[in-house]
């Protein structure tokens, strides 16, 4: 069966050329979302409706410059995002448009949710603490504990480039104040063992190696190295283990990968079946298991994989729209500090 999206063959190729099939019914996504998982999601929608997705891929960045490029000729319908706080600049870009639809409102919670209904969550990631079980005895038990001199030289955690950590930090702005969050970053930066490098399984791997004992990635880049091969991780996977952050106060803190309607998008309504069917039982459970994450409607259960994490608290009172409306602080934040 042929596939019914097309894909980039570079991040660079994608801001410079759409080709997109002459289908008479199609949504065109642009999507920061890599998974090969997902082509059986999209293949469903085309299946149920007869409408036909064209997908491009590349950073979040790189597609929101492309839709200011583009303007009022983008043929982007819907913009799907691997965390919320980018769509702050999609926001600042004028790439968005607001959109009303019932059964979104109803089946999206509505902290996971724009305050001026330009976007949507539509699946859960958390972001945790691992640490090495031969190491450590009593492991941070809250975020704010990772600022704590105790684990001078233990953490590994990415660079504040990265927008799960530029998340993490608006989180606690949001919770804490600018200043509480400033002297955190501080405090996280002077422990770790390591300069920021690499991607959260990187992360991971620190632990196998021996190279840090703490450290702070997404849940399902651990799920990937027990389920699969990881080079790397999957070897030592047994010996590490887990906290919940914050299970006694406000929650864990979750990302969302989320989705948007383009503000010249050519194909609103048919863009509108596709964003409502995102939210459907059957895809947010597709959504979830091709990538170990949870789905955002509540009530839903996630992945196989992730049983073995055991149930936890997720953040409930946090809005996720303070992540993207606090993304600029944070990333200043991290620059005052020197956080790579």
């Amino acid at each position: 069966m042929p596939r019914s999206y097309t894909r980039p063959l570079t991040a660079a190729a994608a801001l410079f050329a759409f080709v997109a099939p002459a289908f008479a019914q199609e949504v065109n996504l642009y999507s920061s979302r890599h998974y090969e998982s997902d082509d059986a999601l999209y293949a469903k929608f085309t299946e149920e409706t007869g409408i036909t997705v064209n997908r491009i891929e590349a950073k979040a960045d790189e597609l929101i410059a492309r839709l200011e490029a583009e303007g009022d000729n983008s043929p982007a319908d819907v913009l799907i995002t691997v965390d919320v706080g980018v769509m702050d600049r999609a926001e600042s870009a004028g790439v968005l448009q607001p959109f009303d639809s019932a059964t979104i409102e109803e089946r999206i919670p509505e902290r996971f949710q724009s305050p001026d209904n330009l976007w949507f969550g539509l699946a859960q990631r958390a972001r945790i603490i691992f640490y090495a079980k031969d190491r450590v005895e009593n492991p941070p038990q809250t975020y704010e504990e990772l600022a704590d001199p105790k684990w001078d030289d233990t953490i590994c955690i990415r660079s504040s480039s990265n927008i799960y950590n530029q998340s993490l930090l608006a989180s606690v702005i949001e919770v804490h104040g600018e200043d509480v969050a400033k002297d955190w970053a501080a405090g996280v930066l002077e422990n770790m063992a390591r300069a920021p490098q690499g991607g959260d399984t990187d992360q991971l791997r620190g632990l196998v190696s021996g190279e840090c004992d703490v450290a702070v990635s997404n849940h399902y880049y651990y799920v990937r190295g027990y389920a699969g091969q990881v080079d790397g991780l999957t070897e030592g996977v047994d010996d590490l283990a887990w906290v919940w952050p914050n299970q006694d106060g406000r929650g864990t803190h979750v990302n969302l990968t989320t989705a948007a309607l383009t503000a010249n998008a050519p194909n609103e309504e048919n863009a509108m079946k596709f964003l409502e069917f995102l939210v459907s039982d059957t895809a947010q459970q597709m959504f979830a298991s091709g990538n170990h994450e949870y789905p955002a409607v509540e009530g839903l259960s996630g992945a196989e994989t992730t049983e073995r994490l055991g149930d936890f608290k997720a953040d409930g009172t946090t809005p996720t729209a303070a992540f993207s409306r606090n993304a600029a602080k944070a990333q200043a934040i991290f620059n005052q500090v020197g956080w790579d």
